[in-house]
Parts: C-alpha cells; structure tokens; sequence
C-alpha cells in the first residue's frame, strides 16, 4: 500500500511541476502632434502579450489595455477594456493599417491601432500635442 501511495504522489508531483521565468517587457514613450502616429511597434510574436496605454497630458489622462497576439506575416487580434467615457470592451483580428485597437485617453482622441499585420502604433486624432507611454509584457 505504501508504495501505491508513493507512485502516486510522484505522478501528481511530476505533473504539478511548474517553470516560472521572468517576464520581457517593451517600455515605449510617445508625444505626438494633432494626427501623428507613433513609429510602429513590434509586439512578440505567436504568445499572449499583454498592452497597457496611457495619456499622460493634463486634463486628457485616461488609460486602456488589451491581450493581443501577433500572428506572424498574417494579423494582430486583441481583446481588452477602453479608456474611460464610457468604459467598453474592444475585440478584432485584423491587419488593417489604421484599424482601431484600444482608446488611451479620457476623450477617445488617442488609440493604438493597427499599423500592419505585424505592428501596431499609437495615433493622436486630437486636436493639439499628446504624450503618454505603452508597456508590452510577455
């Protein structure tokens, strides 16, 4: 009995075995004209990153995240939440230049969007200059 006991624990054990590895994170700042788009990104190809965006301009601060995945040579999809007024969850798969992705300010003036099947950028549709910052984790 006590060896039936002990096979067993070593399957759970052997199946309960976990890797845990330190995540890469993409640290990039913007500051954009009326209309201007940022210099595409890259994301990580074919795994989860995770898309944080914000605005930092005084009375335009607003924040928005997605989980995208970057299908190699084909199209980026992603679902995540808005920037407040109104709150809305986002969703798509496309690789459509200029296609939106997620808004990061408060008045959805500014928005990562898609540059290319294999980028994205933020774009600044405001009126007057917009600075803030996307993290990409994976």
């Amino acid at each position: 009995m006590a060896a039936v006991v002990a096979i067993i624990t070593s399957i759970v054990v052997a199946n309960a075995t976990q890797t845990i590895t330190t995540p890469n994170a993409a640290f990039i700042s913007y500051n954009l004209a009326m209309g201007v788009n940022s210099a595409p990104i890259t994301p990580a190809t074919s795994r989860s990153v995770l898309v944080m965006g914000c605005c930092t301009t005084i009375l335009e601060q607003g924040v928005g995240q997605v989980s995208l995945q970057h299908i190699p040579g084909a199209y980026i999809e992603w679902v995540g939440l808005e920037s407040p007024s109104p709150a809305t969850i986002t969703e798509g798969a496309i690789d459509t230049a200029g296609t939106h992705i997620v808004w990061i300010d408060a008045g959805h003036k500014v928005d990562i969007q898609v540059a290319s099947g294999d980028t994205i950028r933020v774009h600044n549709g405001g009126t007057g200059t917009r600075a803030g910052n996307v993290t990409l984790i994976w």
